[in-house]
């Protein structure tokens, strides 16, 4: 129950996505009034895109290995996400009266598999505890009193409140709300922000005129993707400028470092991963007899049109005919076919952003040292994930524990 301090206190959420909302119920349930500012004219449009292809909640992996999905910043996530953990947002999801189910990846989804069912009743739900919504407001920063300033299409409003939280996510996908506008606004209140960067993005290849008009849109199945010392199992996809899909977005940190700080980076893959070296090299010393050396691969060692074709666009590239390499170099090729990379895929087009504002800019409970009473939740703060559930994770995780770091303030 709320402590009779709380009554009439007002909070102030900028931003309807996962994070924003899950905030506002932790507070509202709370008895405080919530009120939910959005510059869209309807809330969580992003999570309504990502859920279309299926609402991947969360992973169900162990802990320590869920955990390490968030690299550098899982020391600063861990005390969260252990605060509100997977099993607790699949919890969540049921007492809205979605089941969960684990798929065969690990990956976990609500049973109706598309986020609009679970979203209908999470907003039926805020409604029935007094949240309000309210559409059209772009958040442009404080005025000089630290009322919130907001562009409407009644022109430029104030708004007074008890504590406010920003959760405007990153830069990704901005045509659905996330235009990262904010972080011109707290740099200028001298707040430190990472630069935002693509995350879980595809990157750049140049192709051959005829290997792009052939193959731009094919799936790359059942490959294993390496760079340095990270390798994945995965699928791509061929773009017309380049390579995107799971794979690629599983190894999007490193190769995007590599980018920024060479300007290329050399990807490697694994047609066959299934079988080893010694396996290939046996099959490729096979007679060919009458077959051209593109049917003699894809009988031999059960290759797709579109993994032949990087092999030829490959040896083209450095001019060494397939059917001129011995069967031992051609097998090494196939475990290692070489895809310079040559640019990162524009940031619009990104899945996520990594960047944002500073770990040592917030409490732990994602207050601003500077700001008291500003708090920060979701794809805003400097972290990133792999897709797979991670993502949706951290930002449930982070806007649960601001919810709760809004009422403690407030309770102050």
């Amino acid at each position: 129950m709320a402590g009779s301090n709380l009554a009439g206190r007002q909070v102030a959420i900028i931003g309807a996505g996962p994070a924003g909302l899950i905030a506002a119920e932790t507070i509202a349930k709370a008895g405080v009034s919530v009120t939910i500012y959005d510059r869209m004219p309807s809330p969580a449009r992003k999570f309504l895109l990502a859920g279309r292809g299926g609402l991947n909640l969360t992973h169900s992996e162990p802990f320590e290995d869920f955990l390490a999905r968030y690299g550098a910043a899982a020391p600063y996530l861990r005390p969260v996400i252990e605060a509100f953990p997977p099993h607790a947002l699949r919890a969540w999801s049921e007492g809205l009266g979605q089941k969960t189910f684990v798929g065969s990846s690990g990956r976990v989804f609500p049973e109706a598999f598309k986020a609009s069912p679970l979203l209908r009743v999470w907003l039926r739900q805020l409604d029935d505890l007094g949240v309000r919504f309210v559409a059209r407001h772009r958040w442009i920063g404080w005025d000089a009193s630290g009322a919130l300033r907001f562009q409407t299409p009644d022109g430029e409003r104030f708004v007074t409140t008890g504590a406010a939280l920003l959760a405007l996510g990153g830069v990704s996908w901005p045509r659905l709300g996330s235009d990262g506008a904010w972080r011109d606004v707290l740099i200028a209140n001298g707040i430190d922000v990472a630069e935002l960067l693509p995350a879980n993005c595809g990157f750049r290849v140049v192709w051959s005129d005829v290997f792009r008009d052939r193959f731009e849109g094919e799936p790359l199945k059942t490959i294993a993707l390496s760079f340095g010392t990270h390798t994945v199992r995965g699928e791509a996809i061929v773009t017309r400028d380049g390579l995107e899909g799971g794979g690629i977005y599983a190894l999007s940190a490193p190769l995007r470092e590599e980018i920024v700080r060479s300007g290329r980076a050399m990807l490697h893959l694994d047609l066959r991963p299934d079988l080893s070296l010694s396996e290939l090299a046996t099959r490729l010393s096979s007679p060919r007899g009458k077959q051209s050396f593109s049917n003699f691969l894809r009988k031999t060692l059960s290759l797709p049109p579109v993994g032949i074709g990087l092999l030829q666009e490959s040896s083209i590239r450095e001019g060494m005919p397939l059917a001129d390499m011995a069967p031992a170099l051609l097998a090494e090729r196939v475990k290692t076919v070489p895809i310079p990379l040559t640019g990162i895929a524009p940031i619009e087009k990104a899945i996520s952003t990594a960047g944002g504002v500073l770990s040592r800019e917030v409490n732990p409970q994602f207050m601003l040292h500077k700001m008291p009473g500003v708090f920060v939740a979701g794809e805003m703060l400097d972290w990133e994930a792999p897709t797979g559930g991670y993502l949706l994770q951290a930002s449930f995780a982070t806007g649960v524990a601001a919810g709760k770091g809004i009422l403690e303030f407030l309770r102050l």
